[in-house]
């Protein structure tokens, strides 16, 4: 039963069900590079599980040592005092021990999936494990925390592909514009924190309502650059109708961090913006179906 527990204690301390938030991102890419590549169906099967391992173990080391490094900080927020670590549920060495682990298994995972892979598995980490101190110095912290999960649909990309194409560039660079747009969001509940503690943030530094007009921006990049993404990749109406949803989720959560202002944000906050990654997933499986299942039958058969 104590194991059980400390396995749900990591599981809360990393926030292990916003894992799946991720995991979207990078099936976009791997079902547009599975349909132009030549591999057989176990083929296929076994990278889907490793860059699925990959996801997981990069973000739950990125997490931890985001805890670990956040301690401190995090004892005197009112809204993260309860984290983990300053409550004592889990100590600082066992959590270092848990990053340990999670960075061992994603680059031996990385170095399963291919060479290339592996080779940029170090400084994806690093990337990774950079945004958690970027804050103290740097109100760009956001497009740090945004390029380092915009990696998935690329590192899905190379992994299957082995190479870097513009489609998985254009998909991370929307994802890039999205996260950044909201991390600008959830930071307002934080503003005035931030602002006490002398750490950097743009509500923190800019103000609420800049912080505001800078996440819509981002957004209506996001946007822009996930319609370029779906010309480029061929995509077709449903698609695009996946997009023209994904802009009414925006718009809706933008509603919400705007009511909620300076408040902890609501589980509806971060429900929506799970739904976004899960609305384009099934808008561009949806719109190669035919193509998609065609494929597998062949293969299948083989």
């Amino acid at each position: 039963m104590k194991f059980i527990q400390k396995f749900f204690d990591y599981g809360r301390m990393i926030k292990f069900s916003h894992s799946l938030f991720a995991l979207p991102f990078a099936g976009i890419a791997l079902i547009l590079a599975f349909l132009e590549s030549d591999f057989m169906l176990q083929d296929i099967a076994r990278l889907s599980g490793l860059i699925i391992l990959c996801l997981i173990s990069a973000r739950s080391a990125a997490m931890g040592f985001n805890r670990y490094i956040d301690a401190e900080i995090d004892k005197k927020n009112p809204r993260t005092n309860k984290r983990e670590i300053p409550a004592g549920v889990l100590s600082p060495v066992s959590v270092l021990v848990f990053i340990g682990v999670s960075c061992f298994v994603f680059l031996f995972a990385s170095y399963l999936i291919n060479f290339l892979c592996f080779v940029l598995a170090f400084p994806a980490l690093a990337i990774l494990f950079f945004y958690s101190l970027a804050k103290r110095f740097t109100l760009l912290c956001h497009f740090i925390l945004g390029f380092s999960l915009s990696m998935a649909p690329l590192g899905a990309w190379i992994a299957i592909a082995e190479d870097i194409s513009l489609v998985p560039i254009l998909f991370s660079l929307g994802l890039l514009f999205h996260i950044t747009g909201f991390d600008i969001l959830y930071a307002i509940q934080d503003a005035d924190f931030d602002s006490k503690e002398a750490l950097h943030s743009i509500p923190a530094k800019l103000g609420i309502q800049n912080s505001f007009h800078v996440s819509r921006i981002l957004h209506i990049l996001a946007i822009f650059s996930f319609l370029i993404a779906g010309k480029v990749a061929d995509l077709g109406f449903i698609y695009y109708t996946s997009i023209f949803i994904i802009g009414i989720l925006l718009i809706w959560e933008h509603r919400i961090a705007k009511d909620m202002a300076r408040e902890i944000l609501p589980p509806s906050f971060y429900t929506i913006n799970s739904f976004i990654s899960v609305v384009i997933f099934f808008g561009i499986l949806f719109d190669r179906w035919g193509e998609f299942i065609g494929k597998l039958q062949i293969l299948v058969k083989i």
